[in-house]
C-alpha cells in the first residue's frame, strides 16, 4: 500500500469529476481519489490524466473502465470488492456520476446488496448551465439526450411542451442545430432559450436567443464541444386556437369527447372546460361532416 494513502471507510463513493477546468475538483474527492481501495472510471485515461495533474499518487492500483459497454462483465468484480470490505471510488468522464452516466447500474446493484454507497458531490453541466443562462431556475425538467431521429425528437419535445418548468437537454455538437429547429416546431419559435457551450473551459459560451434565432444561428454551423440547451418553461396563455384544435382533432380519432379533453387539458396545462367544450363543438363538426 502507498505509504501516502490513508484508511478510508469501505463503501462505494460517487466521486465528481470536472467538466471542464480541471480545479474545478472538491477536497474531498482528492482525498477519496487517493485513498480509496480500488479506482473505477467510465474513461480511465481521463482520470488518470486529473490524479497527475492533482499530484494524486495511484500507487500499485489498477483503474478498472466501467462503461455501458462493459458493466455486465465489470459490476460483479466491483460488487465483489465492496462486499470483501474494500473501499471502491467511481468517477465519470466528466461531471457528476448518475447524469447521464453508467453509473445508475453499478449504485443500484450495490443498493440491492445492502452495500454503503455514498457522494462527493461537484461540478455538473446542467447545473452550470442553468447557474449562467438566466432562465428561470425555480423549477426545471433534465431530459438529457433527446432521441437521434427527428421524428421521434419532436415527439418528445412535445410531450414537454406545457411543462411550467425550464428544459435542459444535453446535445452533440452535429445534432443541435436540428434539434433547435425541431424544438422550435415542436414547443413554439418564440420560446426563450440558451445554448451554452464549454462550460468551465477556455472558450465558454452562452448564446442566448428565441428558438428560432438560435435554430437559424445553428443551422449552417457545427459547434465544437460539450452543449447543454436550456429552453425557457412552456405558459399556457401562449397556446394559439389553432394548436388546440390541431390537438383535439387527433385525439378525437381514437379517444372520446371527454377522454380527449382531459388528454389535451393536461397535455397543455390549462383549464379542462372550455377544452371539453371546444372538443363537444369539434365533434359536432365532423358529425355533420360525414353527414
Amino acid at each position: 500500500m502507498n505509504p501516502e494513502r490513508r484508511g478510508l471507510a469501505p463503501g462505494l463513493y460517487m466521486v465528481a469529476v470536472p467538466i471542464g477546468n480541471a480545479r474545478d475538483i472538491t477536497l474531498r474527492a482528492l482525498d477519496i481519489l487517493r485513498d480509496a481501495d480500488v479506482l473505477a472510471a467510465e474513461d480511465t485515461r481521463s482520470l488518470r490524466r486529473l490524479l497527475e495533474i492533482h499530484g494524486v499518487p495511484l500507487g500499485d492500483r489498477t483503474v478498472l473502465a466501467y462503461h455501458d459497454h462493459n458493466g455486465g462483465k465489470v459490476r460483479p468484480k466491483l460488487l465483489g470488492a465492496l462486499a470483501e470490505g474494500r473501499s471502491v471510488a467511481y468517477a465519470s468522464e466528466a461531471g457528476t456520476p448518475m447524469i447521464s452516466d453508467p453509473g445508475f447500474d453499478l449504485v443500484r446493484a450495490a443498493r440491492e446488496d445492502g452495500l454503503p454507497v455514498t457522494t462527493a458531490p461537484g461540478a455538473s453541466a446542467v447545473i452550470a448551465a442553468l447557474t449562467i443562462a438566466g432562465l428561470p431556475t425555480d423549477r426545471f425538467l433534465f431530459g438529457g439526450f433527446l432521441p437521434n431521429a427527428s421524428g421521434a425528437r419532436r415527439k418528445a419535445l412535445e410531450e414537454l411542451r406545457a411543462v411550467p418548468a425550464t428544459l435542459a437537454f444535453y446535445e452533440s455538437p452535429k445534432r443541435v442545430g436540428a434539434m433547435l429547429a425541431d424544438a422550435a416546431a415542436a414547443l413554439g419559435p418564440d420560446r426563450p432559450a440558451a445554448v451554452c457551450r464549454e462550460l468551465t473551459k477556455r472558450f465558454e459560451e452562452c448564446r442566448e436567443g428565441s428558438l428560432a434565432e438560435l435554430a437559424e444561428s445553428y443551422a449552417e454551423t457545427t459547434p465544437k464541444g460539450e452543449i447543454v440547451v436550456l429552453i425557457g418553461k412552456g405558459n399556457s396563455e401562449d397556446i394559439s386556437e389553432s394548436d388546440l384544435d390541431h390537438s383535439l382533432s387527433e385525439a378525437l380519432l381514437t379517444m372520446s369527447v371527454r377522454d380527449a379533453a382531459d388528454a389535451v387539458s393536461g397535455m397543455y396545462g390549462v383549464k379542462r372546460r372550455p377544452v371539453y367544450q371546444r372538443a363537444m363543438a369539434l365533434a359536432k363538426e365532423r358529425a355533420e361532416d360525414g353527414d
